[in-house]
Formats: C-alpha cells, sequence, structure tokens
C-alpha cells in the first residue's frame, strides 16, 4: 500500500491518480533501499530525470510565449525557476516532506541535502504525473505550482547570479569575461569540498568553498562581488 494518502495527493496534484507505485517510486530516496531489501519498487532517480525534462520544457514554453526577453535573459529567468532552492520551497509548501522515504541517516539531515532530495522528488513527482496523466495535466501543476513564483524572482531580480553580475560588471570595467579555476578538490566522491577561485586575466578577485564546482563558482563569485578588487 502506498505510504501517502492518494486522496491527498490527488487533491495536491490536480489529478486522478492511476498508477499510485509511480508515485511511490517519485517520493523513494535510494537510501531507502539500502535499508529495506524486500521493497518492491525503484527509487526516484529515473523519474527525476524525466521530470527535470518536462518542468524544463514546460517553463521555456512558457517563458517564450510570454516574455518578449532575450534568450539569455530567457534563460536566466529559467535557470532561477529550476533552482534547487526554490524547488525545495515548493515541495515543502505543498507538504511533500511528510511523504519521503530515505534511509534514518538521509531522515536526521534538515540542510542543503534535504533541499537537494525535495527538489529532486518534485521534479520525480513530475515525471510520474507525466507517464500517469500526460503531459497536460503536467503543465497544469507546473503552472499552478511552479511558475507563480516567476514575477516575484523578476522583480527581485533574483534571476541574475553572482556569477552573471561578477561577468557584467569585469565586461563594462575591463573588457574581459571572468574565469574560474578549482584550487583544491577534497573528500570522498559522495562528500566532496571543492574550492575555487574567480580570475580576472591573471589575477584572483575572490575564492569561494562548495560540495560542487558550480556552487564554489557561485561563491567565488559572491566573494568577488564583496571583496569588489577589480
Amino acid at each position: 500500500m502506498p505510504l501517502f494518502n492518494k486522496e491527498e495527493l490527488e487533491k495536491i496534484l490536480g489529478i486522478k491518480i492511476s498508477n499510485a507505485d509511480l508515485y511511490l517510486s517519485a517520493f523513494t530516496h535510494r537510501s531507502y533501499l539500502n535499508e529495506n531489501r524486500s521493497f518492491n519498487l525503484p527509487h526516484n532517480e529515473r523519474l527525476e530525470f524525466l521530470g527535470d525534462a518536462v518542468l524544463e520544457l514546460a517553463a521555456t514554453e512558457y517563458l517564450y510565449r510570454n516574455y518578449p526577453h532575450p534568450e539569455g535573459e530567457l534563460t536566466n529567468f529559467r535557470s532561477a525557476l529550476v533552482n534547487y532552492k526554490i524547488l525545495s520551497d515548493i515541495a515543502k509548501r505543498l507538504g511533500f516532506e511528510k511523504f519521503l522515504l530515505m534511509s534514518r541517516g538521509e531522515a536526521k539531515d534538515t540542510g542543503r541535502a534535504r533541499q537537494v532530495i525535495l527538489a529532486n522528488c518534485i521534479e520525480a513527482v513530475i515525471g510520474a504525473m507525466y507517464l500517469d496523466a500526460g503531459y497536460q495535466p503536467s503543465t497544469n501543476f507546473i503552472a499552478k505550482e511552479i511558475l507563480i513564483e516567476l514575477p516575484e524572482i523578476i522583480q527581485a531580480g533574483s534571476y541574475m547570479d553572482a556569477k552573471s553580475k561578477l561577468q557584467e560588471i569585469i565586461q563594462e570595467k575591463r573588457g574581459i569575461t571572468p574565469t574560474y579555476g578549482v584550487i583544491s578538490e577534497t573528500g570522498p566522491d559522495h562528500n566532496k569540498v571543492f574550492v575555487v577561485g574567480a580570475m580576472v586575466g591573471n589575477e584572483e578577485v575572490g575564492r569561494g568553498t562548495g560540495p560542487s564546482k558550480q556552487e564554489a563558482e557561485l561563491a567565488a563569485a559572491q566573494d568577488a562581488l564583496k571583496q569588489n578588487r577589480f
């Protein structure tokens, strides 16, 4: 039997569920299977892969039809919209956290790792909806619960991340584009720590640390903006 309430989930998603197992898989983190060998459904990573593509297409189509902006700005809008922090907040608002199936260790982590799990979960749910109900119900859900965040993102200017801001400033002041280089990489594969430098020419203008190269680059750009040494 599903560990979520079918009627409650149907109300959240705005659909009638035909294949409940798809949604149970969507809420199943791979760590849960390590502790529950008899669980007979797959974890959610394949559904997440599918849902990510459905979400990106729906967001791209919506932006194309409703915002007459250049491609670069539309890309920034979309990136901000599908950011794991935004998606994890939406998943929390919808109450998905209580449906998650995780290992006891993962259940104790309430920081960034939980945010990523929640963001992946909402993408997996979208993938399940696509398979169970089709593209249109999936895009209806995306429009109602995710795309509504877009006006606030644009108004706040949060679509332009630190790397974009730094690039804009450096190109205006120096006529060149900043680059990023990995200074060090430590830790096991599942818990890496990257240290990255933001470079303007041969000069390091900022340094940042993160669990991925992308996040370390963002932190380096933020540091460069804070230091303002360019």
